[in-house]
C-alpha cells in the first residue's frame, strides 16, 4: 500500500512539472475599473404653492474621467449626495408637467457644478439620472386659481 501511494505521489509531481516547464500562464487582462459614482437613493422634493407635495426617489450616476481615481471618488459618496439634497431643497427640481417625476436637465446641471466643485476641475465628465420614484401617485393639489 505505501509502495502504490509513492508511486501515485512521483506521477502527480512529474505531470504538475510538467504543466509548470511547458511555459508562463496565459495573462489575462484586466478590465478597467468602473470610472462612475452611484448615489445611493435619494428623496427629493416636489413643490407646489409653498408646499411639499411629493418626493422622487431619484438614483443617480456621476461618470468620471479617465485620470481620476474612481476609489478616492466612492469614498465621497456622501458629499455628493449631500450636495444633491441641499441643491434639491434650495431650488425644487419640479417637472413643468407631472408631481410624480424631475426635471432631469435641472438635477443634471445643478449636479455637474456641485459634483465639480467637490472632485475638482475636470474629474467630472457627466451626470446620469438611473431611475426615478415618486412615493405618491395620486391625490395631488387642484392648480389654484391666478
Amino acid at each position: 500500500m505505501n509502495r502504490r501511494a509513492v508511486l501515485l505521489s512521483a506521477a502527480f509531481t512529474l505531470v504538475a512539472g510538467d504543466a509548470l516547464a511547458s511555459g508562463k500562464p496565459k495573462e489575462e487582462k484586466a478590465a478597467p475599473a468602473a470610472q462612475y459614482v452611484e448615489l445611493l437613493p435619494v428623496a427629493l422634493p416636489i413643490v407646489a404653492y409653498g408646499e411639499v407635495v411629493n418626493y422622487i426617489f431619484v438614483y443617480v450616476r456621476i461618470d468620471l474621467a479617465a485620470n481620476v481615481d474612481a476609489t478616492r471618488m466612492r469614498a465621497k459618496e456622501p458629499v455628493f449626495r449631500d450636495a444633491l439634497v441641499r441643491a434639491g431643497h434650495r431650488t425644487p427640481f419640479n417637472s413643468a408637467t407631472s408631481y410624480t417625476a424631475i426635471d432631469e436637465a435641472k438635477l443634471k446641471a445643478a449636479m455637474l457644478r456641485e459634483a465639480g466643485a467637490i472632485a475638482g476641475k475636470g474629474a467630472v465628465k457627466g451626470v446620469t439620472v438611473i431611475s426615478q420614484s415618486p412615493k405618491r401617485r395620486t391625490g395631488f393639489p387642484k392648480p389654484k386659481p391666478a
